[in-house]
């Protein structure tokens, strides 16, 4: 499993995001390489995991990418926080990183592009299979929104509560080509979805699929793209962690002809929406029954789908640990609206993302 990050600069004056992503890119390179670079966006920052085995080991690289990026971010005098959306700063429309693809996407979906910067957290689970990432999609799909209500950390934007855990799970869905994936019985019928949707003008080319679960463009694995970036290397690698289990047992229940729940598009969405508007504070939608239970409840629903998983790869006391202190602590959202509360001051929620970016392991 690998996980790539996204990160907001800000200037730790203003606290307001600020389009000096590459100059911070390119003192960091020296050390990491391509392991770190720019994104659609001059205020973002991505970084990149080698691929890992061990839980520990992908944690270890988390910590080590984020102490090497927030040092030359402080030596161009700036600063970077690990949020879904900016706190502060003018951002819309937002200036976009000179690269050709970048410009046909905007030519492609124009305004869409306004609410761009976005930043999330992927993880990247090695199957080879292109079939079997197909249809071990089909399994995630219900437990989608519950990574969502568990990863919320985008309450604000330009300055004012949204009054969503998740802002950033609701602008990237305007996106054609976003979201819940679609149910998919087979990679023959991946394969002509895909070759409509690019005849439709709908897509720029394979890496502008940007539904939440996809076989990767570029690499042999199954990419999960639904969650805010975390706020600390220690909820990453919980995340990382999470998927990689689910994406076992899915895998084995596709190995047994299992073809997963055929849960409804209209039924996903509204679970997405619960989930991005309350995180893990409110009631989210059961997968099974289409019924509201409590948030927390279906972590733990989750986590209990996942226990074989989990213990088989050593990492069930960590997971359950975390998931004890994420309960306790709440969301990033959550803390990120403590951090107002205190003051009322919008500044002061830039500053605690800025003193939690190295933040070490609960």
């Amino acid at each position: 499993m690998g996980v790539e990050e996204e990160y907001l600069v800000v200037d730790p004056r203003t606290r307001a995001a600020v389009p000096h992503a590459a100059a911070v890119v390119k003192r960091a390179e020296a050390l990491l390489g391509d392991q770190v670079g720019t994104e659609i966006t001059r205020f973002q920052v991505e970084t990149k995991t080698l691929p890992c085995a061990d839980a520990g080991e992908l944690e270890r690289q988390l910590r080590e990418l984020r102490l090497a990026v927030n040092a030359a971010a402080r030596e161009e005098g700036l600063a970077l926080v690990a949020s879904g959306t900016p706190v502060m700063g003018a951002v819309v429309p937002p200036p976009i990183t000179d690269h050709p693809r970048y410009g046909v996407g905007i030519a492609t979906y124009r305004s869409l592009h306004d609410e761009q910067s976005i930043c999330a957290g992927h993880v990247h689970v090695h199957l080879p299979d292109r079939e079997r990432a197909v249809l071990v999609g089909n399994h995630l799909r219900p437990w989608l929104p519950v990574l969502i209500a568990m990863t919320a950390n985008s309450p604000w934007w330009e300055g004012r509560d949204t009054g969503y855990a998740s802002w950033r799970t609701l602008c990237w869905g305007k996106w054609p080509v976003a979201g819940p994936p679609p149910y998919i019985g087979s990679l023959a019928e991946f394969d002509e979805l895909i070759g409509a949707l690019t005849e439709s003008g709908a897509l720029v080319d394979p890496g502008t699929i940007f539904w939440d679960v996809r076989p990767s463009a570029r690499l042999p694995t199954l990419e999960v793209r639904v969650a805010d970036v975390p706020p600390t290397a220690a909820e990453s690698a919980l995340l990382a962690a999470v998927v990689r289990a689910l994406v076992t047992v899915s895998s084995a229940r596709v190995e047994k002809g299992d073809p997963g729940p055929r849960l409804s598009g209209e039924r996903l969405r509204v679970a997405y929406w619960r989930a991005a508007r309350d995180g893990l504070d409110g009631c989210g939608v059961d997968p099974v029954t289409g019924g509201l239970r409590p948030a927390a409840d279906l972590v733990s629903d989750l986590l209990e789908h996942i226990g074989p998983a989990l213990e088989e790869t050593g990492d069930l006391d960590a997971v359950t640990r975390r998931w004890a202190w994420l309960r306790a602590a709440g969301t990033g959202a959550a803390r990120q609206r403590a951090a107002y509360e205190r003051r009322g001051r919008p500044a002061d929620v830039v500053d605690d993302l800025i003193g939690r970016f190295l933040d070490s392991a609960p």
